[in-house]
């Protein structure tokens, strides 16, 4: 009886040794493949890290002055309670607190404009520059190639451009956030057009109507929430970086902040920065609100 349950065992453990031959090659090819990835990542780290020139050892002697930057910015350099903490003489600290809401709500505008106008854009470039639904090859190339360039090219450097063409002012801002904006809510408006529906575009294509009638009513009411939310987020985007366009001369509380930055206003910097915080979060606590509410309407 023993030799006849060893003969059927000796024939499955040879049909599965192939079986678990091959397992076992599988299992050392991940983790030759493993191995491989790790290290092709630990040397594309160093090499990062030697390009940036990034010194363990100078981070380390060094790291603390960041903190004592701060620490200068959080003490108050002037008025009864000099030396002291910003908080305990909030008038000294937010002495130009007038002017700066006023450049404050410049940045906002500027933001609002850019993003409005840049919307308003994306979504024509965004039907155009669409795969499935695009009136022609050679117009959805160039519309394509376009867009990518709007949103390649840092905003701050077609800021820079404009300020040189049509001065100092918030001009330069509005229309860099505006290019900028296009180029961005063009691509993602592209990628909800060709994850659209094309039953209804079909339907009124076979209507006889023209693309602008087919783009109006058989994409845009399907595109049109996650669109919207997007441009809520470009909004909250382009209000920071309205308050950097500042930096180069495009209106905006940005121009105050850079120039405290400069003359080592410690207080000053500090009290814009607080400023331009409070108004993200805000802007961010809204938008958010919004865009779950778009997207629980269009889901409904």
């Amino acid at each position: 009886m023993s030799h006849g349950g060893a003969r059927p065992q000796r024939e499955a453990e040879a049909r599965l040794a192939p079986l678990a031959g091959a397992w076992r090659s599988h299992r050392r090819q991940r983790r030759r493949r493993a191995l491989l990835a790790a290290g092709l990542v630990l040397a594309l780290l160093w090499l990062a890290a030697w390009v940036a020139q990034v010194d363990p050892r100078l981070i380390w002697s060094k790291g603390g002055n960041v903190f004592g930057y701060f620490d200068r910015l959080l003490t108050l350099e002037g008025g009864a309670e000099a030396g002291a903490r910003v908080w305990h003489d909030p008038a000294e600290w937010f002495w130009g607190w007038r002017r700066w809401l006023r450049l404050l709500g410049d940045t906002l505008l500027m933001a609002y404009l850019g993003t409005l106008f840049g919307a308003l854009g994306g979504l024509l470039g965004g039907l155009l520059a669409a795969g499935n639904i695009g009136p022609g090859r050679a117009l959805r190339w160039t519309v394509t190639r376009g867009l990518e360039v709007c949103r390649t090219v840092p905003d701050i450097v077609f800021a820079l451009v404009f300020v040189i063409a049509f001065g100092l002012g918030p001009l330069p801002g509005v229309l860099a956030l505006t290019i900028h904006t296009l180029g961005a809510l063009g691509k993602q408006v592209t990628e909800l057009v060709e994850n659209v529906d094309m039953r209804p575009v079909e339907g009124v294509v076979a209507t006889g109507a023209a693309w602008p009638q087919m783009a109006g009513f058989a994409v845009v009411p399907q595109v049109l929430p996650g669109f919207l939310g997007y441009a809520l987020l470009r909004f909250e985007i382009n209000v920071r970086s309205a308050a950097v366009l500042g930096f180069v001369g495009a209106g905006g509380i940005g121009q105050d902040l850079i120039e405290a930055i400069r003359k080592f206003y410690y207080n000053d910097v500090a009290a814009l920065l607080v400023l331009i915080i409070l108004t993200v979060v805000l802007i961010d606590a809204v938008t958010s609100r919004l865009r779950f509410r778009l997207l629980e309407g269009h889901a409904a």
